[in-house]
């Protein structure tokens, strides 16, 4: 397995889980990550928060950790990565406004790169138009987004995930297994455990 490149886009209040699971598990599995945060640079945190599912009519929020950055968005060239992951939380409400983070996530639709995006990433997805025509997952809330940006939303289980074409998507963490699963497929990765490389 050839290692890839991945770019994580991240900000301020970017969901605890959905930045900390994908980034520690692609670098586990042999992968470079470069997490970014517009008007940030490498050795600069973002804030977390934690999102719960806790019996009111949307998630409850928390603070989470502070996330270190290990790479400078300013210095970031796109097309010197494989793949890309958007987590979610508050932070894609913010980051879709900047006008470079959504020539970035064109890019990678574009040259038909690996794309990840979990809850509220999907935001990214509608501000760079880029899903029209395909089928995607996020949390509920966000559903009228992808529907407006010509997407069709996968009503599918808290747990789930959906893959079409290049774009893997999911509704929130705890579709963690199902989603990085998927990821890593479309990545091309292939997990072997101790018995079966002993048995090739």
């Amino acid at each position: 397995m050839a290692a890839k490149r991945i770019l994580m886009i991240v900000g301020d209040f970017v969901e605890d889980y959905e930045v900390m699971v994908p980034f520690q598990a692609l670098l586990a599995v042999g992968h470079a990550v470069h997490a970014v945060c517009p008007d940030k640079k490498a050795g600069d945190t973002v804030a977390t928060s934690v999102h719960d599912f806790e019996g009111a009519q949307t998630y409850s929020e928390k603070r989470g950790h502070n996330f270190a950055l290990n790479a400078t968005f300013a210095d970031v060239d796109p097309a010197s990565y494989d793949a890309l992951v958007i987590p979610g939380g508050r932070a894609p409400e913010y980051v879709r406004l900047n006008p470079r983070a959504i020539e970035m996530v064109r890019h990678f639709f574009t040259a038909g790169k690996p794309v990840g995006a979990v809850c509220h990433g999907a935001q990214l997805l509608a501000a760079a138009r880029v899903i029209e025509g395909r089928t995607v997952s996020a949390y509920p809330a966000c559903r009228p987004e992808v529907e407006l940006a010509g997407g069709t939303y996968a009503d599918i289980a808290i747990d789930a995930a959906v893959t079409d074409g290049n774009l893997v998507s999911a509704p929130a963490w705890p579709a963690h297994p199902a989603f990085l699963a998927q990821f890593l497929d479309v990545l091309g990765t292939a997990i072997v455990h101790g018995a079966e490389r002993r048995a090739a």
